[in-house]
């Protein structure tokens, strides 16, 4: 499915701290003056800042995707691909993907390895680097830390530490997602709902009260670059095959595909949801989208709550 592209998500969001947040350098320099721990600092608009590298963010999210996908279905390889499940990347050495064809490789990975990959197919999901909207709006800060001891529960003498945090701006990037089901799409939906909702945190000390975010939405956008828009019969219809739908309806990958395809990659089909937003053309004519301005009632949680339906139509298909 990565020699085409039949459907591509792009959410951007305000990733704003509700409290102290610390990305940590992956080096410690030799100057006295400087805290042992800093902030991550790249080069972004012509001048050196701190920012939330995409990276880290798509960690925090997949490492909460898959507590999502065990806690609703297994932690285990079922060998069954309509059994929900969530591998262990650390642990999981992907045996049972060997010799087999593409289509199958991905039909038998977990849920959550068919988003963000394995060491057999790529990730469909990239996060953008959160860069700060404006550097003068940023407060860092700097913390002290002492070290435990685990035995005795007290502080250990001589183990200070400090650290930088950020208390204050708005960082902004953009998750981009392609060739996914609606199912996939409203896991992504509940993650970013739990993350500005406090339930996971990112970065450094999390345990400690570090890393809780508030999250704003901007825009999200769903595109077919594969489809055109007839205006008359108000209907999105492909440009070469002859699948045809309603203008408002929000449309997984599986819609695209024909009913054996859709079978050996393991897509629901059918898998569209009617919405409130009209499918507008791309730019140059060429291909169509859907656009969700904003937190509002008809905004990007609408994207999400039309998709979270066919997650929760997933889950009673695979406890069926």
């Amino acid at each position: 499915m990565h020699k085409r592209l039949v459907n591509h998500c792009t959410i951007a969001l305000t990733i704003i701290p509700d409290g102290p947040i610390l990305i940590k350098s992956g080096k410690e320099g030799a100057d006295p003056t400087k805290p042992d721990m800093e902030f991550v600092e790249t080069y972004h608009a012509g001048g050196k800042s701190i920012y939330l590298p995409g990276s880290s963010l798509k960690g925090a999210i997949r490492a909460h995707a898959e507590r999502i996908v065990r806690t609703l279905g297994r932690d285990s390889n079922p060998n069954d691909p309509k059994v929900l499940w969530a591998n262990d990347p650390l642990n999981d050495k992907h045996d049972y993907l060997k010799d087999k064809s593409s289509s199958d490789i991905y039909k038998f990975s977990s849920f959550t390895d068919r988003i963000f990959g394995n060491t057999s197919i790529a990730s469909r999901l990239r996060i953008e680097d959160a860069h700060p909207i404006d550097k003068k709006q940023l407060k860092i800060q700097e913390r002290n830390g002492v070290a435990i001891d685990r035995v005795f529960g007290s502080t250990i003498p001589g183990a200070l530490f400090n650290y930088q945090v950020c208390t204050a701006g708005e960082f902004r990037t953009k998750i981009h997602l392609k060739n996914f089901s609606l199912a996939q799409l409203g896991l992504i939906g509940l993650v970013l709902r739990d993350l500005n909702d406090g339930w996971f945190g990112i970065g450094f000390a999390k345990s400690r009260g570090l890393g809780t975010v508030t999250v704003k939405y901007n825009e999200a956008v769903v595109q077919y670059p594969g489809c055109q828009l007839d205006r008359d019969n108000r209907q999105i219809q492909q440009i070469v095959k002859p699948g045809r739908w309603g203008h408002a309806f929000l449309l997984g990958a599986g819609e695209f595909l024909d009913t054996e395809e859709a079978a050996n990659y393991g897509f629901s089909k059918p898998d569209r949801e009617q919405t409130p937003i009209a499918a507008e053309p791309m730019d140059l004519g060429f291909g169509v989208q859907l656009k969700w301005q904003g937190d509002g009632e008809t905004g990007v949680p609408n994207l999400f709550k039309c998709a979270v339906q066919a997650w929760s139509e997933f889950l009673r298909g695979a406890a069926a």
